[in-house]
């Protein structure tokens, strides 16, 4: 095994559904994961006229997107850097200038809802996923993976 490689878990998903814009459509996505015993444990809204684009990390991605699958709900997954902040507000600028300083994009990003610990947690969509756990890990960032936010 190469020494730089770096052991880590499963990485998490984001999954990606467009809802109608009208009132309710987020409230049913979320009772149907619900009732399916899948929690969302973060969640990103983007409206416009037409449409609401809703990104979702879940605590059982697989589970979740059989059941799309099934119902005939239009998705798309992503993987997603997940950071434990060491401090709320304070420790978002340390992530971001380590990915800047190695040139990494970010995508977009948003924060989770405390899991683990009740920390503060930053989900980011990098330009190149394998790459940023790297530079993260090497500076001493702590990662969650899927497997911490599943239950």
């Amino acid at each position: 095994m190469d020494p730089t490689t770096i052991e880590h878990g499963a990485p998490v998903r984001q999954l990606t559904v467009m809802l109608q814009n009208r009132a309710g459509a987020l409230a049913a996505l979320v009772k149907l994961l619900r009732n399916n015993a899948i929690e969302v444990v973060g969640i990103s809204v983007q409206d416009s006229r037409d449409a609401t684009m809703a990104r979702l990390v879940v605590t059982d991605p697989d589970l979740a997107e059989q059941l799309f699958i099934e119902k005939g709900i239009p998705h798309a997954v992503c993987e997603l850097v997940v950071v434990a902040l060491r401090e709320s507000g304070p420790g978002l600028l340390p992530v971001l200038d380590t990915l800047m300083v190695a040139e990494t994009n970010i995508d977009f990003a948003y924060s989770l809802m405390p899991v683990p610990k009740h920390q503060s947690l930053l989900a980011m969509h990098v330009e190149d996923y394998e790459f940023a756990v790297g530079v993260l890990n090497q500076a001493g960032f702590k990662l969650l993976y899927q497997e911490d936010l599943s239950r």
